[in-house]
């Protein structure tokens, strides 16, 4: 069996920490058992780890988080990446073509396919392991895993089963229908039929996607499907596919499973109540408070409040209410703070002047042993100003070491690079004209690339 983890969302619902750039599972909130931060993305893939599937196990992701992807769980992670984010039907069907067209897996081969954030227990994945026998014994073309409710949720979408008071056949029900984030009054009746929630895990055998991909008309090859991939249908694998699919099954698991998709349900996860600078009053009651910035937040005599603060803006929300947040964030901004595999980059100021200037300064952060790509800008320059640690320059085939308190004037059109030796940290102020939008030419991206290509003095 292959395992798919989708890794997707733009971002919205977890604002100011989330963005385009950084969706809810790349969110450093949670604790390990060594009282370390992690992501939801961390966390899942060292569960897969502890469950030995990592080895059958892929991650699909968008072009624009591939850096941090690498960053939070390493370069040696498979990928299987999408030229633009469009929907869950179209990335599984890209990664169902790679693993197809590029690693030959069998068209008999069974292929799950995971959220790349689910807050579950370590069981969990027993559970998934389960899927392979259970299409092969219920010959169906799809099987689903059903959390059985511990409540009548409104926010999650229900499977109902066909036979609730029959006993659960070989380990799997057959499916009825399915029905879409109902009321309470609703979801209660649900229950009475042995309702399950749809956490989203479900199993094909590959050579059942390929078969409708042909039905479709879309290529089998992963290449050609990459190059016609923005043309695809941007629609959901549930819409798509399984709502067309009368051969369902589903495996119930009984066990802790949660989805934290917003700022209530995330912070009932969290073992403190604060991260960050600030202070929280001790007459506060179910109070959190997520500080990214350098800023201090105090919060006085406010209950069942969130507030989250990132370079990308401040979150001050009653906790019923923080589902709302993505009908208030269009500020028509990118991405303040961005992940990439070698470190970190913070915006401290973006400004544009009335002679068509434009100047951004930028903290980046560079770790021990990493480097940037050797490039160049197009149409902007940029003074680097280093502030801590030591590295290695290189500056059109010529190289130099430097340390905190060097300060480097980058022209345009200038290729360079930087290794850092230590943790580095340096203040960039890049500067051009507004109307010549910046483009980034990039040569090589190892270290050993770039020296061999340059001569050292």
């Amino acid at each position: 069996m292959k395992l798919i983890l989708l890794s997707g969302g733009s971002g919205s619902r977890l604002w100011p920490l989330s963005n385009d750039a950084r969706s809810k599972q790349f969110l450093k909130v949670l604790e390990n058992k060594d009282s370390q931060f992690v992501s939801m993305v961390q966390q899942v893939w060292g569960q897969l780890e502890s469950n030995n599937l990592t080895k059958d196990s892929y991650i699909a992701t968008s072009q624009t988080q591939v850096e941090m992807m690498q960053s939070q769980v390493g370069s040696h992670v498979p990928l299987i990446i999408e030229p633009e984010r469009r929907d869950t039907f179209p990335a599984i069907a890209l990664s169902a073509v790679y693993l197809y067209s590029i690693k030959g897996v069998s068209l008999n081969e069974t292929i799950a396919i995971l959220p790349v954030d689910p807050y579950v227990e370590n069981h969990f994945f027993e559970t998934v392991k389960q899927l392979e026998d259970t299409l092969n014994e219920s010959k169906a073309d799809l099987a689903l895993i059903g959390v059985m409710p511990t409540y009548p949720s409104s926010k999650y979408g229900y499977i109902i089963p066909e036979r609730c008071d029959d006993p659960v056949e070989e380990g799997y029900k057959r499916v009825s229908y399915f029905r879409e984030k109902p009321s309470e009054v609703q979801a209660a009746d649900l229950l009475t039929q042995g309702a399950l929630w749809n956490c989203g895990v479900f199993a094909f055998k590959l050579g059942y996607l390929i078969s409708i991909l042909e039905q479709m008309d879309l290529p089998i090859h992963y290449d050609e499907l990459s190059r016609q991939y923005q043309s695809m249908p941007k629609i959901s694998f549930d819409y798509q596919v399984v709502e067309k699919t009368a051969n369902i099954v589903v495996v119930p698991y009984d066990g802790y499973w949660k989805d934290l998709g917003t700022w209530n349900t995330l912070t009932e996860e969290m073992k403190n109540n604060q991260i960050g600078k600030g202070i929280i009053s001790e007459d506060c009651e179910n109070t959190h408070l997520i500080n990214e910035t350098d800023i201090p937040v105090s919060i006085i005599g406010l209950s069942n409040i969130v507030v989250a603060a990132s370079p990308d803006g401040i979150l001050v929300s009653t906790k019923s209410a923080s589902t709302r947040v993505k009908d208030y964030i269009n500020y028509n901004q990118g991405p303040k703070y961005e992940e990439r595999k070698w470190g970190w980059v913070k915006i401290l100021d973006d400004q544009h002047y009335e002679d068509g200037r434009c100047v951004t300064t930028k903290r980046v952060g560079i770790r021990a042993g990493e480097n940037l790509s050797y490039r160049m800008h197009v149409y902007r320059e940029e003074v680097w100003t280093i502030v801590k640690g030591e590295g290695e320059f290189i500056q059109n085939g010529n190289y130099m070491k430097v340390s905190a308190g060097n300060i480097l004037h980058i022209p345009m059109k200038t290729l360079h690079s930087l290794r850092a030796v230590e943790d580095i940290e340096m203040i960039v102020v890049q500067s051009g004209r507004q109307q010549e939008e910046n483009q980034i030419v990039e040569l090589f991206n190892t270290w050993e690339e770039i020296t061999s290509s340059c001569y050292k003095v």
